[in-house]
């Protein structure tokens, strides 16, 4: 059993840790974060949080009779974003979600 006081202590912090998590997903939504492919040919921008909200295809990157390159190309751009993008919620949501490990529930 955790003595009364020691449980307000554990509330007051996990509460400080649940609103740290919850500040550090609305930067991570309001991030833009570019990946690219085929020599920035094609950009993708995505959020924080991985929604796409962006794309750019250099005109030069567009043939009319090889669209399945040009696919291939924003799908690299996506992926490159998005791992971009996973790189950096994990760098900051990391801490504080391993923090939550600690408790004891």
């Amino acid at each position: 059993m955790i003595p009364e006081g020691d449980m307000s202590g554990l509330l007051a912090q996990a509460q400080a840790m649940q609103e740290q998590l919850l500040n550090a997903q609305q930067e991570l939504a309001e991030m833009r974060i570019e990946g690219s492919a085929g020599g920035d040919m094609v950009t993708a921008t995505v959020t924080g949080s991985g929604e796409l909200v962006g794309l750019v295809i250099n005109p030069e990157a567009v043939d009319p009779t090889d669209t399945e390159t040009l696919a291939d190309l924003i799908l690299a751009a996506v992926r490159d974003a998005t791992n971009k993008a996973q790189a950096t919620a994990a760098g900051k949501l990391g801490p504080l979600a391993g923090g939550l490990g600690g408790l004891p529930f």
